[in-house]
């Protein structure tokens, strides 16, 4: 798969531990618009997709986390790869922690007819609802997030963001 971007916080060199928690993420296109995970806590998009769990390929986990996150079924013969972002930072929890993450990005199509979503707790907490929305939309409004009100690294919303904008700049959104 193609490498995107790297994403790198410069802030692990003295890090002595490293955690590797890698995540699949679907790329479902409608026309103009594509589907998104919209937290209505803290006001961000992402693309709907989670963490590869021990034993699953990354095609797996698309499948499967676009299903619990998003109530999507996407269609297996549908998938293409699109790319992947490569993320480093000093770990949130631990600081002494490297955390790596390879997130792998798909294109692919979904079941017209939607299923409930499978929440996490902080999933259920944050609001997590699927919105077709425009990208440039999406890119908007994840600019405007107040990071300081999330409990997330500012490299998620960046991430999200340049994916988008790849998208609308390879002309995939007519």
């Amino acid at each position: 798969m193609r490498l995107l971007f790297t994403l790198d916080n410069k802030d692990h060199a003295e890090c002595k531990r490293t955690f590797v928690r890698n995540s699949a993420r679907s790329i479902i296109i409608d026309g103009k618009r594509l589907a998104m995970i919209y937290s209505r806590k803290y006001g961000y998009y992402k693309f709907p997709g989670g963490g590869i769990e021990a034993g699953e390929t990354p095609v797996e986990a698309v499948i499967r986390e676009t299903r619990e996150e998003a109530g999507l079924t996407v269609i297996p013969e549908s998938i293409k790869e699109y790319g992947m972002v490569h993320r480093v930072q000093r770990s949130d929890t631990f600081d002494s922690t490297r955390f790596v993450q390879d997130n792998y990005y798909y294109l692919c199509q979904v079941d017209s007819k939607p299923v409930l979503p499978e929440f996490d707790d902080y999933e259920a907490k944050e609001g997590f609802t699927t919105e077709y929305v425009e990208p440039e939309y999406a890119v908007e409004k994840n600019k405007t997030v107040d990071v300081e009100k999330t409990p997330y690294s500012v490299l998620m919303f960046k991430r999200e963001i340049r994916v988008l904008e790849m998208l609308i700049s390879e002309g995939y959104f007519g």
